[in-house]
């Protein structure tokens, strides 16, 4: 197939690109590098099967000939306040992202008679108030919070995607993200796992929010970009959860990566984040596993082995 991905130069993105171009496909990378970088794709410069443009998803989408798929992976979705690429400082350029951007995807998907794959959030729950979380469960979003633009902005992308598919018939498919972790993510992305790393890896102590006890499942990227390739093969249209459903505390999450890095900085308590921090966050992978026989297979030990060479090639250690 020829491949429309949007993000290509993000952190999913470009391992999606990765396993399609191995997989056969032709890839065509859109990206505005607001959050991605050129880095996470400049080993693909000389491959004949890939392509980019430059583009801002928000504006018009012209993409010559003809296209197959696409995989609309563009905004920002970094939590951290405190990083210029996180939501929370491009408020805008975020519900763009998902409002205009998934509306520009799903009309070249709808004058390509292309397959339409949105890549959703674990965010669509909220905090949630059901656990673990399955696709049924309408979630506990706060629409005018501080975390409203990105949550908000993929609730919209999913109706609007099945608005086109019921009233249009696009083939879509949407994917449900739960916390994906691996090379190439950003480490101020704000999110526990390169949080901890990074702080780990400088031989610094863990800054653990509150008593730890909020709790998050971490999917292996190899592993995400399995369970989407099957989505993007398969005939389902209604949401699909992809993660880890293996369910930690930050503490114990913490006390895994001193052990991993051999850190002896210990872990330092701080005040809990606000209250909007969801407490308990994992997914439930049974419509996953029925639909598209999948699971995932690499343990966290393993994962974060993986994921350290890259933390020290950026932060100079390596």
């Amino acid at each position: 197939m020829r491949i429309l991905i949007t993000g290509a130069a993000g952190f999913l993105g470009s391992h999606l690109s990765d396993r399609l171009l191995a997989d056969g496909h032709e890839i065509i990378g859109l990206d505005n590098f607001i959050t991605g970088s050129a880095d996470n794709i400049a080993h693909l410069a000389e491959n004949e099967k890939f392509s980019f443009y430059k583009r801002d998803v928000s504006n018009y989408i012209f993409v010559p000939g003809k296209v197959d798929a696409i995989l609309h992976f563009a905004s920002p979705a970094s939590p951290n306040p405190l990083s210029k690429s996180g939501y929370f400082n491009l408020p805008i350029q975020t519900m763009k992202a998902g409002a205009l951007g998934t509306h520009n995807c799903l009309g070249l998907a709808r004058a390509q008679n292309a397959k339409f794959l949105l890549a959703s959030t674990s965010e669509i729950y909220g905090d949630p108030e059901v656990h673990p979380q399955p696709e049924t469960y309408a979630g506990n979003v706060d629409p005018v919070g501080t975390r409203a633009v990105y949550d908000e902005a993929k609730r919209f992308a999913e109706s609007l995607t099945m608005a086109y598919h019921r009233f249009h018939n696009v083939n879509t498919s949407i994917v449900r993200i739960f916390n994906t972790y691996g090379p190439r993510m950003d480490l101020d992305d704000g999110r526990a796992l390169p949080n901890l790393l990074k702080q780990a890896l400088l031989g610094q102590p863990l800054t653990v929010y509150g008593d730890g006890g909020q709790t998050r499942s971490f999917c292996y990227v190899d592993d995400l970009v399995s369970g989407i390739i099957k989505l993007l093969y398969s005939d389902e249209h209604l949401p699909v959860n992809i993660g880890n459903p293996t369910e930690m505390t930050i503490l114990q999450f913490a006390e895994a990566i001193n052990r991993i890095t051999e850190n002896k900085a210990g872990i330092t308590y701080v005040d809990a984040r606000s209250a909007r921090d969801p407490q308990r966050r994992r997914p439930d992978i049974t419509r996953a596993h029925d639909i598209l026989q999948w699971e995932p297979k690499v343990e966290i030990d393993e994962g974060i082995a993986r994921t350290i060479p890259f933390f020290k090639q950026k932060l100079g250690l390596a």
